[in-house]
């Protein structure tokens, strides 16, 4: 398992880099990348106990590989497969799926890291690689936007490298576990990286703005599994350090009700997808022992909600909704929409269940008033007007990525089918019904226009150093994080 492991890791790398000697079957080397990671992940779920393999002595250089990094890498497999799909009949060069599949690797990479200096490594080939793809239309537009997240992204993991120097200052080690025993600042620090790198609570307000901006495929590759990169550390430190679970699950509940409070209100569809993203990276943290679960249902819908907001014939929803949607297309949206709310029959219902089921007492509330907000925001393609329309965006690449997306989510609903009894069904059906309810009744003619102020490129640094006091804090008073506990 180890050699295939090493070769798992080193393909992305080699094929992304060889595409350039054999541009004319860029999309077939990318498509067999995507392949491959798809068959390590299923391997990796036949796995009896943990795998960890020490990489080198004495540094705490760790990989580990369990089921929690199975969900993560077959996420990131499914979500670059569609994407993939997506663009088959486009024309997207060589470079385009020479970074694509970079980006895969290295998200592959973080997903079974155990230590901070690795991960440091992976996470800065993804921010090369991911600016890369942002500024690939070549306007003024993507170029700023594209390197306004890179300038946020460094700058997040400069805290970050301090914070691990700083473990590894302290237990001569790189390894997780050291964040058990090590100063204050240390864990702020990493933590501050993180949840920036994650798009996680203000210190993530940079990514409505990436997401909503970028061209759709790649959209879907940051909402999808990128931003992961950031949220799958937390949940495995989490795991590893009890010391460190309550701040993580607090910044899960304030993300969840950030996120949504944002996208209730939003008319921009993208945007409103963006928000959410930063909403459901605080469920997938709300509870980091099934965190995986739901990061696997997030990333399939979320990549499927992208793709089709990419070929509606307006971003604006007050447009859409005198904008007949064409039906089949209109079905496939419903479909996903209903997943995220939690509707049963698909893998949101059992991966919002299995989260409930998984809250401390404190958070109960918060995440109920957030999934009261999913509703709520996804009305708002559910009861768009659909009809029989010609839509020339609409290719055979779309309908494979959808097909795949979406029989995923109806596919992974198997995995927790103990979600299924009266109690857990009916829960989730009025929690829909009351958002239904609200959104008619307020929100479809609420005009509220939330300030932007926040998402300013010199508020998010000014932002960062208001989190990292913040963390210190947290991380001073453990006792806070006992009692909430």
């Amino acid at each position: 398992m180890k050699a295939l492991t090493i070769i798992w890791i080193a393909l992305p790398l080699f094929i992304g880099f060889s595409i350039y000697l054999l541009p004319k079957i860029a999309r077939y080397l990318a498509l067999g990348v995507a392949i491959f990671s798809l068959g390590y992940s299923l391997k990796v779920f036949n796995i009896d106990s943990l795998l960890e393999f020490q990489l080198l002595d004495n540094f705490g250089v760790i990989l580990l590989i369990d089921n929690l990094s199975g969900f993560f890498i077959l996420t990131n497999a499914l979500v670059t497969l569609a994407v993939l799909f997506y663009c088959w009949q486009s024309d997207k060069t060589a470079f385009f799926y020479t970074q694509i599949i970079i980006l895969h690797g290295s998200v592959n990479a973080t997903f079974i890291c155990a230590d901070f200096i690795s991960l440091y490594v992976a996470l800065e080939v993804i921010s090369i690689a991911a600016f890369l793809l942002i500024s690939y239309p070549r306007s003024d537009r993507s170029i700023w936007v594209g390197l306004r997240y890179l300038f946020v992204s460094n700058v997040a993991m400069l805290f970050y490298l301090v914070g691990s120097a700083l473990v590894y200052q302290s237990h001569h080690s790189f390894s997780f576990v050291g964040l058990q025993g090590s100063p204050p600042e240390a864990i702020a620090l990493i933590f501050l990286g993180l949840l920036a790198k994650g798009g996680i609570f203000v210190s993530g307000l940079w990514l409505p703005l990436t997401h909503s901006e970028s061209e759709t495929p790649v959209s879907a590759m940051l909402s999808g599994v990128v931003v992961k990169a950031g949220v799958y550390p937390l949940i495995r430190c989490a795991l590893m350090v009890s010391e460190v679970d309550p701040i993580v699950r607090i910044f899960g509940a304030g993300t969840a009700l950030l996120g949504v409070g944002y996208a209730v209100f939003e008319k921009d569809s993208k945007r409103m997808l963006a928000f959410h993203t930063v909403s459901q990276l605080g469920f997938i943290l709300a509870a980091p022992e099934v965190g995986g679960f739901y990061a696997l249902t997030h990333g399939l819908v979320k990549s499927a909600l992208f793709l089709i907001a990419g070929i509606l014939p307006s971003r604006n929803l007050k447009e859409l909704k005198h904008i007949p949607i064409n039906t089949p297309v209109w079905i496939a949206l419903v479909m996903a929409s209903f997943s995220i709310s939690g509707f049963p029959l698909l893998s949101g219902f059992g991966a919002k269940v299995l989260t409930m089921k998984n809250l401390l007492p404190w958070q109960v509330i918060a995440m109920n008033v957030a999934a009261l907000g999913t509703s709520i925001s996804f009305a708002k393609f559910i009861f768009l007007p659909h009809g029989k329309t010609e839509n020339s965006k609409v290719t055979l690449g779309f309908w494979a990525a959808m097909t795949l997306l979406l029989s995923g989510l109806i596919l992974a609903n198997g995995i927790y089918y103990e979600a299924y009894s009266i109690k857990n069904i009916i829960k989730p059906l009025i929690t829909i019904f009351l958002g239904w309810v609200a959104y008619h009744l307020f929100f479809k003619k609420a005009v509220v226009k939330l300030p932007r102020v926040s998402e300013e490129f010199n508020h998010l640094i000014g932002v960062m150093s208001l989190t990292l006091i913040f963390l210190l804090w947290l991380v001073l008073f453990p006792d806070i994080g006992l009692r909430i506990r």
